[in-house]
């Protein structure tokens, strides 16, 4: 009898719906709380938001709650009513998405920030390889499988396939591609070493000293990487929009590009 193959997806897939309750259950919590601004943020976000809340908060009443994980799981959740102030996506298609069913203001759109696709691996591996056209990825990987945010739906991992289908490996790999529910999963799989490769952002593989960059893959391979953020249709906290325009500010901006963004704070009214 074959045994049956063991799928790399499903635990993800699991684990990632299990995040979408908690994160439900979350920002009521916070909703809860004496007037705190809820945000939720993409994944990749966390280093730079955290120093950014904190220093918003310092010396002041002022607090916000911030719920990470991959922009898919949060717009379906703001979609199903989880009650967030503030929504900071890792790609346009998904605040278009949240756009096109009314949940956000879209005078408040802006997009905010620039980043890097980039082909990690653990700091001590041997591995050397130049990312360009004709890339035998498949062939770096050996036995190992490719760490990479789900492909279909979380923004790192739809960037990551059409990179490797514009360097022509994609089709090499494809079946060898081990799935996380956010690029910081698919990070964590490279930082353990349990995963030999992965493709991930800049800024999160700047964040792991457990993981070395690659290679960075070129900019016509995909989509301009655009974080776009915008309050909710339903928010009524003043210290929300207080919250954006700190966003804004030459304090995050430097935040921001300390975790090695790029800032393009360029109002999106009407996209």
């Amino acid at each position: 009898m074959r045994r049956a193959r063991r799928s790399w997806t499903n635990p993800f897939r699991a684990s990632a719906f299990a995040l979408a309750l908690g994160l439900w259950a979350v920002a009521s919590g916070a909703s809860a709380q004496s007037g705190g601004v809820v945000i939720f943020a993409a994944a990749s976000l966390k280093n730079a938001l955290d120093d950014i809340n904190a220093a918003w908060s310092r010396g002041s009443e002022r607090k916000a709650v911030i719920s990470y994980a991959a922009t898919n799981a949060l717009a379906k959740q703001i979609e199903a009513g989880a009650p967030a102030d503030i929504f900071f996506s890792a790609d346009l298609e998904w605040m278009d998405y949240a756009a096109s069913k009314k949940l956000i203001r879209p005078e408040t759109r802006v997009h905010l920030l620039g980043n890097t696709l980039v082909l990690v691996a653990p700091k001590d591996s041997a591995v050397q390889v130049s990312v360009q056209p004709g890339l035998d990825l498949a062939g770096v990987l050996g036995s190992g499988r490719l760490a990479m945010a789900n492909v279909e739906a979380v923004p790192a991992g739809k960037y990551g396939k059409a990179a490797l289908e514009k360097l022509g490996a994609w089709n090499a790999v494809k079946d060898r591609v081990a799935q996380a529910e956010s690029v910081r999963a698919a990070l964590l799989l490279v930082s353990r070493a349990e995963a030999p490769l992965g493709i991930v952002y800049r800024t999160d593989a700047v964040s792991d000293p457990n993981v070395k960059i690659l290679g960075t893959f070129p900019d016509g391979s995909h989509e301009p990487i655009v974080y776009p953020v915008a309050l909710m249709v339903d928010s009524n906290k003043p210290d929300a929009q207080a919250f954006l325009d700190y966003l804004r500010s030459g304090k995050a901006r430097s935040l921001f590009e300390a975790q090695g963004f790029t800032v393009i704070n360029k109002p999106a009214t009407g996209s």
